[in-house]
């Protein structure tokens, strides 16, 4: 399990408890919210968010979405096979120099780990 499967599933279970606690009267909306380290309103929203979806309305959605700054595999393919046929052998920061006169935009540190 990845751990940010792991950190939803253990959210969901708290939400429960801090649900359950305040419709059994154990708890205030103000307490149960502070058990779940959020504000009052957050929590009124996630429990609208419980009542049309159940327990899926709840996921924070933004983990599954793909970063919009991430590479083309395209653009990895060109690059790793430019240093293999033309400069195999050189180091990150030779190559790096050579890709960027190349016209390439990344950085550094996205050039080196995808070599490496």
């Amino acid at each position: 399990m990845k751990p940010t499967e792991l950190l939803r599933e253990i959210r969901k279970m708290r939400f429960e408890e801090a649900y359950d606690g305040r419709d059994e009267g154990r708890l205030t909306q103000e307490e149960a919210a502070r058990l779940l380290g959020v504000c009052e309103r957050t929590f009124r929203r996630y429990i609208n968010r419980y009542h049309e979806a159940g327990l899926q309305g709840l996921i924070d959605k933004r983990l599954e979405m793909v970063s919009h700054q991430r590479a083309p595999v395209d653009e990895v393919m060109a690059l790793t096979e430019q240093y293999r046929k033309r400069h195999y052998g050189w180091s990150a920061k030779h190559f790096y120099a050579w890709y960027r006169r190349d016209g390439g935009g990344r950085s550094y540190t996205w050039v080196k780990s995808k070599l490496q």
